[in-house]
């Protein structure tokens, strides 16, 4: 497989990871034992061909990984005494030459995300195995010791191994949504340590998409280009969180708007309406709005219904009664905030919004501290400590 034009070296190499994996598997490989054989010619890779010119660098990138991995697959193999039985099923090692241009890329995403595994460890594995990190930058990324990550990546790999070795073929049509599920995962994790995993994320529903024809894979990269694209609006320059009415918008990349708006469009066309093609019309609908004064707040309520059709979910409600109250004013939006249970995340934060625009302010600082209180993390946490303190220093808010 030739490069893509203007594609860097380190993005070759990962996007080839797990159609590496995946020839190797089909050859008679352990997935376990694939997935380090391939990280070792990554290694080599890099150590070698990677920092010279680029005249001296192989013309088959793919079929270089792959007979320099299979190398260090039979490598393994032999020197195991107790694996000495699987190297008469691996065969002798191929003569170099073209690799067959089946991509198993789509297989190797339902095996990363199998129902078997945890949601961290598919999440770990599906960056590892598909994403071609090392496990040095997912553990940097997910803020936990390097070793505590290569445990958790190794278990993954042995779960998997197991299932396939009880008949859960390599070749059997997978599970989108699950696969989706662990993209969304990483998406939401964002920045951290020298990986950008909401860039990844993308990078991973972009492969996907390319190998799916599945409107719902469609849906989340749309979803994820339209958030994407107001990253740099979100925070302000002390790192204060920026919420969405109060975003600058002329720093929203309207590229990326662009081509989610255009993704969304194509999937909603196939009329096979799912949760990630609802979620990403309400983006949608916010980055088609000039000004916050302007979002069509009765057509989100519509896709929020559409939502909760789908999912029943009491977070969709959550956002729904946030939805209904700028549609059809703060008292039908505590309407339906009633119907929910109190002890949602977020839920008093809603609350103090919404009395907030009915007048009621006591109310409001009240749940807004009560919020700030329980908050998930330390930019909620004094993001809405702020809202409070505004409200009790009689600083009118953004209505």
């Amino acid at each position: 497989m030739t490069p893509r034009a203007s594609e860097p070296d380190d993005v070759l190499l990962r996007r080839l990871v797990p159609q590496v994996i995946g020839v190797l598997v089909r050859r008679g490989a352990d997935f376990a034992a694939a997935e380090d054989a391939v990280q070792d010619a990554l290694v080599e890779a890099v150590r070698t061909w990677l920092p010279g010119p680029a005249a001296d660098r192989p013309q088959d990138p793919k079929g270089w990984l792959v007979t320099v991995a299979w190398r260090r697959f039979l490598d393994a193999t032999r020197s195991d005494a107790a694996r000495r039985r699987r190297e008469d099923h691996a065969g002798e090692e191929p003569e170099p030459g073209p690799v067959p241009a089946a991509d198993d890329t789509l297989r190797l995403y339902f095996l990363c995300a199998h129902p078997s595994l945890t949601p961290s460890s598919a999440v770990a594995l599906t960056l590892r195995a598909v994403g071609g990190l090392t496990t040095r930058q997912i553990a940097q990324a997910y803020l936990v010791p390097e070793a505590t990550m290569a445990q958790r990546i190794s278990r993954a790999k042995r779960t998997v191994s197991a299932e396939v070795a009880r008949g859960d073929r390599f070749d059997r049509p997978g599970d989108v949504a699950t696969v989706l599920r662990v993209l969304y995962l990483v998406f939401n994790e964002g920045y951290s340590g020298d990986v950008d995993l909401a860039a990844e994320a993308i990078r991973l529903t972009r492969q996907l998409a390319a190998a799916s024809d599945h409107p719902e894979v469609a849906g989340l990269l749309a979803l994820m280009l339209l958030h994407h694209a107001r990253r740099d609006a979100r925070t302000a320059p002390d790192g204060a969180l920026v919420p969405l009415a109060e975003q600058d918008r002329g720093r929203w990349d309207t590229t990326a708007i662009a081509e989610g708006v255009r993704i969304l469009q194509a999937a909603l066309a196939r009329d096979r309406l799912g949760e990630y093609q609802a979620q990403a019309a309400i983006a949608a609908l916010h980055a088609d709005a000039p000004r916050a004064e302007e979002t069509d707040w009765v057509q989100v309520v519509e896709w929020y219904d559409e939502l909760v059709r789908l999912t029943d979910s009491p977070v969709v409600r959550l956002n729904r009664a946030v939805a209904v109250g700028e549609a059809d004013g703060p008292r039908a939006g505590l309407a339906a905030l009633a119907e929910l249970d109190g002890a949602l995340p977020r839920h008093d934060a809603v609350a103090a919004y919404l009395h907030e625009r009915d007048g009621d302010l006591a109310t409001a600082a009240r749940l807004y501290a009560a919020a700030a209180r329980a908050a998930s993390n330390v930019a909620e946490r004094d993001h809405l400590t702020r809202q409070a303190a505004r409200i009790n220093a009689g600083v009118p808010g953004r209505r």
